[in-house]
């Protein structure tokens, strides 16, 4: 449908995220007509990625464009969307709106159950979801209590704006479907494609002989199995049957012992049924059932779920699926039917035979499924651990069964089935064995422990990895299951065992579900000056310029403009060898493919075949020899994406493997592979200061990468001109100047960026080097080349950010002051130098917020075989902090007291030198830490916490308070300048144009605040189009969160030009309007254009001196954050947040809250979630978001306070502001340091007391490790060396 929507129809406000349902950017409303339900009409949302076209025969689809727009009046969810600032890029918008549309038509009065849910599917990269939370909280009929703020405090957005949500207005079903629906004698609808057939049988006998005669004919209900393989493997199935048109696919039978379900029902459908039979039974009949609702609510988004066929999951067969367990333990069977006749087949142990294989014949068919009524004394009981707590493919799924005789705790039957443990779902027949016949007691269990572990062993190779994690979870599972069930005898056996049974289960051993519902959360910010003029803006609360555009779908993003006559699609071919010659490159095949026009290698590129930075050079296309896996080396131009795909995949290229390649920082210190220069940084003398301290600490730490998951994969369009080798470059950078290369001068090339959906550093340096590409191939073959990742692509070719290791030692007095700290980085850098600069950021931030007297710091960028790593938010300095902080932590540990006191104690206090001889005040830095800690009521809480821990043996809760101080601007100086271009028209309307790029971070809403307060004109007067380098010229990238100081001031200059050149107009007509003045000064031949500049400051470091001034001043904050942690399985939720950011005079305060919490939300990824797997030739695993896991609606802070610093002044930047963009997102690290206090109370309860490593990110798997519950020291370590890991630890 994807395509359908974006090429044929031209509805772009569908996004196309990552192609495989996983980001919700393309989703849809789709509205079939239910003739078996009398004519019910059922709305669904989907992923128009996955939708197949041709199952869509007789259904509406309704995209953002449908719902409203500008042009005629925008639906209640696009304008509480914008308006309560939940759109930042703007990418991820539509989807996000038809989520909550889809929902709303069918629940016009949702739940914030119902709403989290709805948004599970939808991800986010730049708001931190709390604005969309908030702005969908609003159509709920329940508003909580604590919505009722003090009145007086500014609120960032007024509810009693919005539109009302008439559910009687809403788009009706079209009339002739309906009509279609019942009067359509059903036939057979056979589509056909260039090279595959699809049949949609409109009966059950005619599936059957289809499939007779087609035996490895796949069926496809929701293709979201089939479809991904087709997209990403390059599977090819000449034949697809489509049996939605089925009927019998979907009845659903109740009998006395059960209910049999249509195989063809979506998952969605399954659960509703479900929740429907429940209440109509006594409790102990819906014991499955109940289970059943559960893994449906954690299977896959709403959007899969909606088309997603329990036949379908139960014939996939996956070896981590969530239901097969379920059903299996459930004792459910199959109905199946073949040209044979019909045959039921048990869900038991060998009915799941290998990976994706089932004991059924490739011509059977399932057509329904029975889900029987559990008895009297029988439990059952799910649990699942996943990467993600929603929208994520499980690591261990379990589903147990038990049964007792009436009245005792003997075991009759017991069935165990897990997921995720081998490449089937499998049954712990063996444990199963030892708990029958005998009572369910400590020593029956103990046995089945040790069973269990003989009984399901992974290798330490094992696919997937996390192997000591994955049976760790085995035994917890089951030990959690005990706990339930002793409950429940509890209240069965009653009072004549009560002793028995009251003995085995404190209080303190219960496990209640880790709270979930969000609640509503503080922005404070300063209201401005009683004295500002009404239509002054700055300092306002505004909404992005773009904001209601994004919710409708009508803003343009680059792969939205118009395809052109003989426009071509450009598709890279990467390196599958990290280290190897290049020996042979075939193209032959490729351009006997149909709609291929040619391939670019280096040998087209005219004129410099490399780009040189910091000295080195680096190839656009490799010519001899690859140095990664991903890197490129040729591209296929074609007619169409399919066309350039399959061209794509018809290269051959021969390699002869080069000895060694270097993965890890290890491999790269060993054979001392860095890029030069290393720095280093002295302060006092360290080695004199170890020999005078009380104690001495050493440790170490290593933090994983981070992908910066743009939801707008790198994308441009290239368009030869015609004449003179002029091109015009239409690109999603963060740079346009350095789009201007292959040697044709500047002047002919014009660069245009409107926006980019999303860009976090990510489209800097890479972006420039793909559309160098993608200019050759224009200036080849004279057409206009497009070039659009997919997100596989895209993460596999572009990198993130630096991985590193770092080593510590640290002398310290007993009373807590920390007297020297030497430091040593290693960042992961990958095969070309690129941005890897950053080691010394990381040097000029290893202080943090902290005087140490003594201190040193070394860096160094090791070059490896990985794709190259890049500029990413922060650019070096979460990396550095994190392991400043982590030494702090570990002092704290080792004197046994609270970690706050020790960072207190080593604060920068009074007038202020760092270590790199620059002059400072903390003054903001001690008001930010101190009003924090009477924000978060930080004393009480922590008590609360300590209470918490001592009552619970089995959940922890932790705390953690974390500062930072954050340099602003480049230390390079030359990049320290910005121009702006302002135009005023006749009509007085106003064009402003300047060097910085929107990305969602809204630059261009700021410019048009400042336009219109120099101007003194409403905003309304001002438009700012797009940033392109034939108006401003010589721009530097928009980074450093530096982007609103430098543009801010270069367009405050050209603004108070234009208006001291209009003064004698107005002297003359004191009373006139704008209009009037503009008018009368083009006929006094007043010059209406100008153009502004901004020199900003003179900042160096002189790295010999070891002193220098990098930064103009600091943005500083402080951030607490408290979290409740299952020992268990590792899962947490982060309870509450709470950030005090002293941001000077705010601009915008909703953009710049915006910024903290997205920032934040990107840190709590970064820190405790994401993470990039090599596999152990160098392949990246982690290529898109089923793999990949960024934070989603579920992992919002339940309490998210933001509260701006008042009363703060800058006299460095623009009105006294100050630079937000990157700053916060180190304060994510908080939500890391409070599992880390969490784990250290699980370990305490343990006997395990002292420093303890955890490394970044605190993923469940080490969460869980680390707590060293009695669960985890029993399974054997696997010795490293003794095998070959799954993934490499970089």
């Amino acid at each position: 449908l994807m395509s359908l929507t974006v090429t044929s129809v031209r509805l772009t406000g569908t996004k196309y995220g990552c192609g495989g349902g996983g980001c919700g950017a393309c989703t849809v409303m789709v509205s079939h007509p239910r003739v078996y339900l009398h004519h019910t009409i059922r709305h669904y949302s989907a992923n128009a990625c996955l939708l197949p076209l041709c199952q869509l025969h007789g259904a509406a689809v309704t995209t953002v464009e449908g719902i409203g727009s500008t042009k005629t009046r925008i639906h209640p969810v696009q304008e509480r969307i914008a308006k309560a600032h939940g759109s930042q890029c703007g990418f991820c918008t539509p989807g996000m709106v038809m989520s909550m549309y889809a929902l709303l038509r069918n629940k016009p009065h949702p739940t914030m159950e119902d709403i989290t849910q709805a948004l599970a599917g939808n991800l986010c990269r730049c708001t931190g979801y709390r604005p969309i939370v908030d702005g969908c909280r609003t159509f709920c009929q329940v508003q909580s209590s604590a919505l009722q703020l003090i009145p007086e405090k500014p609120q960032l957005f007024d509810k009693e704006e919005f539109l009302p949500l008439d559910p009687t207005q809403e788009l009706i079903f079209p009339p002739e479907l309906i009509l279609m629906a019942e009067t359509g004698n059903p036939e057979t609808l056979t589509f056909c494609g260039e090279r595959m057939r699809w049949v949609s049988p409109a009966s059950l006998e005619e599936l059957v002989q289809l499939k007779a005669s087609n035996p490895k004919a796949p069926l496809v209900m929701g293709n979201t199995n089939i479809g991904p393989d087709i997209k990403f493997k390059g599977v090819l199935h000449p034949l697809i049957i489509s049996p939605t048109r089925v009927m019998e696919l979907f009845e659903v039978t109740q009998t006395p012992q059960g209910v049999w379900v249509g195989a063809g029902c979506s998952l969605s459908e399954v659960r509703s049924l479900l929740q429907k039979l429940v209440p109509q039974f006594p409790e102990e009949k819906t014991e499955l059932f109940r289970a059943l609702i559960q893994q449906l609510g954690n299977l896959g988004s709403q959007q899969i779920r909606n088309v997603a066929s329990l036949g379908g999951n139960i014939m996939s067969a996956y070896p981590n699926s969530d239901l097969n367990p379920v059903l299996a333990a459930g004792n459910c069977k199959l109905s199946v039917i073949s040209t044979g006749g019909r045959r039921e087949v048990p869900l038991n142990p060998d009915f799941f035979v290998s990976f994706g294989k089932t004991i059924l014949k490739p011509e059977e068919i399932v057509v329904s499924v029975f889900v029987p009524f559990s008895r009297k004394g029988e439990f059952v009981r799910a649990f699942r651990q996943a990467p993600r707590k929603e929208s994520s493919f499980a690591t261990v799924t379990t589903a147990m069964r038990v049964f007792f005789s009436e009245g005792s705790r003997v075991v009759r039957d017991v069935s165990i089935y897990y997921g995720g443990m081998g490449p089937t779902t499998v049954s712990a027949t063996k444990t199963c064995a030892a708990l029958v016949t005998r009572p369910w007691d400590d020593e029956t269990l103990s046995r089945a422990y040790d069973v269990l572990l003989d009984e399901l062993v992974l290798p330490p190779s094992a696919p997937g990895g996390k192997v000591e994690f994955r049976r760790s979870l085995t035994l917890s599972f089951l030990f959690k299951f005990n706990l339930e069930v002793l409950q429940k005898l509890r209240e069965m056996v009653g009072l004549q065992f009560l002793n028995v049974v009251t003995d085995v289960l404190p209080e303190k051993m219960q496990i209640q579900p880790l709270p979930r519902e969000i609640q509503p959360s503080l922005q404070e910010f300063q209201h401005v000056s009683k004295d500002q003029s009404v239509q002054d803006p700055v300092g306002r609360p505004i909404m992005h310029r773009s904001a209601i555009s994004q919710a409708t779908g009508e803003a343009v993003y680059c792969d939205d403009i118009p395809r052109t006559d003989g426009e071509l699609f450009l598709v890279l071919v990467t390196s599958s060898r990290a280290h190897a010659k290049i020996t042979g490159l075939d193209v032959s095949e490729a351009l006997r493919l149909p709609g291929v026009v040619d391939v670019i290698t280096a040998k087209d590129i005219p004129g410099k075949k490399v780009r040189t930075m910091f000295g080195y050079h680096e190839e656009l296309l490799a010519e001899s020899e690859v140095s990664c896996i991903g890197q490129m080396i040729c591209a296929v131009v074609a007619d169409t994406r399919a066309h350039a795909k399959r061209g794509a995949a018809a290269v051959k290229i021969s390699y002869e493997d080069l000895p060694d390649p270097v993965f890890t920082i290890e491999e790269a210190t060993e054979k001392s592979s860095f890029f030069e220069p290393r720095r280093v940084i002295r302060r006092g003398n360290v080695t004199e200061a170890f020999e005078t301290v009380d104690q001495l600490y050493e440790g170490e730490i290593r933090m994983g990468g981070q992908e910066h998951f743009y939801m707008e994969t790198q994308s441009m369009l290239v368009v030869p001109v015609g004449e003179e080798t002029e091109f015009k470059v239409y690109v999603s950078t963060q740079w346009p100047t350095s789009t201007q290369t292959l040697d044709i001068p500047s002047n002919r090339v014009t660069c245009h960026v409107k926006r980019m959906g999303g860009a976090f550093g990510g489209k800097v340096t890479k972006t420039a080097v793909l559309a160098s590409i993608t200019s050759v191939a224009a200036w080849k073959t004279n057409r206009a080349v497009r070039c659009v990742l997919e997100r596989g692509e895209d993460m596999l070719i572009t990198g993130g950010r630096h991985p590193i290791l770092a080593k510590y030692k640290v002398g310290f007095m007993n009373d807590g002051r920390i007297v020297a700290a030497d430091i040593e980085y290693y960042t992961n850098a990958g095969n070309t130098v690129d941005e890897s600069v950053l080691v010394e950021k990381i040097l000029l931030h290893m202080d943090n917020a902290y005087n140490i007297p003594n201190l040193q710091g070394r860096a160094a960028a090791c070059r490896t075989n990985l794709p190259s790593n890049t500029a990413f938010r922060g650019f070096g300095v979460p990396q550095s902090i994190m392991v400043v902080e982590n030494m702090v932590n570990d002092v704290a540990v080792v004197l046994g007291r609270p970690a706050d006191q020790i960072r207190e104690i080593n604060m920068y206090k009074g007038p202020s030198v760092t270590h790199y001889k620059f002059e400072f005040s903390p003054e903001n830095m001690l008001r930010c830490w101190e009003e924090c800690k009477v924000k978060a009521d930080y004393s009480a809480r922590r008590r609360a916490v300590d209470q918490f821990n001592q009552q619970n043996r089995w959940k922890k809760r932790g705390m953690s308070i974390i500062p930072i101080k954050y340099g602003i601007a480049f230390a390079e100086s030359f990049l320290n300048q910005a121009a702006a271009l302002v135009h005023i028209y006749k009509d007085g309307s106003v064009l402003v144009t300047h060097g910085g790029t929107e990305m969602g971070q809204g630059i261009h809403t700021k410019m048009q605040q400042v336009a219109s307060r120099e101007l003194r004109i409403p905003p309304s007067k001002i438009y700012i189009s797009e940033t392109s380098t034939n108006t401003v010229p010589n721009t530097c990238p928009s980074a450093a969160s530096f982007g609103t100081d430098a543009n801010g001031m270069a367009v405050k200059n050209a603004c108070q030009t234009l208006y001291q050149r209009l003064e004698p107009v107005r002297q003359k007509d004191p009373k006139g309007s704008w209009e009037s003045w503009v008018n009368a000064a083009f006929f006094e031949k007043i010059s209406l254009s100008a153009t502004g500049f901004y020199r900003g400051p003179d900042l160096y470091m002189d790295w010999d001196k070891m002193e220098g001034q990098p930064y103009a001043y600091f943005t500083f904050g402080a951030c607490c954050c408290e979290v409740e942690l299952d020992c268990l399985t590792g899962d947490y939720r982060t309870v509450r947040t709470d950030i005090v950011v002293d941001i000077g005079r705010s601009v915008n305060p909703s953009v710049d809250i915006g910024q903290i919490e997205g920032a934040f939300m990107q840190g709590l990824g970064l820190y405790t979630l994401e993470e990039l797997k090599f596999s152990p030739s160098g392949l990246l695993y982690t290529r898109g978001p089923s793999q990949y896991k960024i934070p989603a609606v579920c992992d919002v802070p339940l309490r998210f306070n933001v509260y701006l610093l008042s009363d703060s002044h800058n006299p460095h930047a623009i009105y006294s502001s100050k630079g937000i963009g990157e700053p916060v997102l180190f304060l994510g690290s908080s939500v890391f340091f409070a599992i880390k206090d969490a784990v250290a109370a699980a370990r305490a309860e343990s006997g395990l007391v002292g420093p303890f490593s955890l490394d970044s990110p605190a993923t469940p798997e080490r969460a869980c490790l680390a707590c060293a519950s009695l669960f985890t020291q029993k399974i054997p370590a696997s010795k490293p060396g003794s095998y070959k890991p799954w993934a490499l630890n970089i």
